[in-house]
């Protein structure tokens, strides 16, 4: 077994933070920039080693570590609760980052910008969330409204609901979203004989849905795009 040493006993060019200043930030692992969150590591494990025990947990995967609670993340040894607070608070700025959307006017020209607008609310998700993208005659944004939240499993849409937010908004196109949690990107018949039953109402009140996507983490599946409208 060998011996610990210490970040601080370290070359002064391997230890994260002078790293970090000598080369920037992307020269650095994700461990290495785990460790500078953490601090401190344990008497026995150096920050970078905790942070790579952390990443471990998480498959090495940063998605995958961003879905952990701060449960999970304290049932690593050497986690306690303000190490497991300054993680998920981390992860939370990236998220957001994505958040961040141009303030203009944004037109819906496809069914990739629509993914786009939707992973600041559905990536990383848990459970099954139903949205809608309210559009004007040419296709601009006017809103995006979060219609219910579910289980794991689904979540129920109602017309009534979607189509007074539709009428309160005076869209002339709408825009179906929801997530599965599980990455299957499949629509299922639940799926099919809503997106018709709102296609269908639609057209009496001069509205049109647009499209209905399939949202997941590595992908997305869009109705229009695969022919199911």
């Amino acid at each position: 077994m060998s011996e610990y040493l210490p970040i601080t006993s370290w070359a002064l060019e391997d230890r994260p933070r002078e790293k970090l200043l000598e080369k920037g930030k992307e020269a650095l692992s994700d461990a290495e920039l785990i460790a500078i969150l953490l601090g401190t590591g344990t008497r026995s494990m150096s920050a970078v080693d905790l942070a790579k025990a952390i990443l471990q947990k998480a498959d090495n995967d940063l998605n995958t570590l961003a879905k952990l609670t701060l449960k999970d993340l304290q049932k690593i040894k050497g986690i306690g609760q303000a190490k497991a607070i300054t993680i998920a608070s981390a992860l939370e700025l990236g998220r957001r980052r994505k958040d961040v959307e141009i303030k203009k006017k944004v037109t819906v020209n496809g069914s990739q910008i629509v993914y786009e607008l939707m992973k600041p609310h559905l990536l990383d998700a848990q459970v099954e969330e139903f949205w809608v993208i309210f559009l004007t005659r040419a296709n601009n944004v006017i809103k995006k409204q979060k219609i219910s939240q579910g289980g794991v499993a689904g979540t129920v849409a109602d017309p009534k609901v979607i189509f007074k937010y539709a009428l309160e908004e005076t869209a002339s196109g709408i825009i179906l979203i929801h997530n599965h949690p599980s990455g299957n990107l499949q629509p299922s018949g639940e799926d099919i004989s809503l997106t018709q039953k709102l296609k269908e109402g639609a057209k009496l009140l001069d509205m049109a849905v647009l499209d209905h996507l399939i949202f997941a983490n590595t992908g997305y599946f869009s109705f229009v795009d695969n022919g199911k409208m």
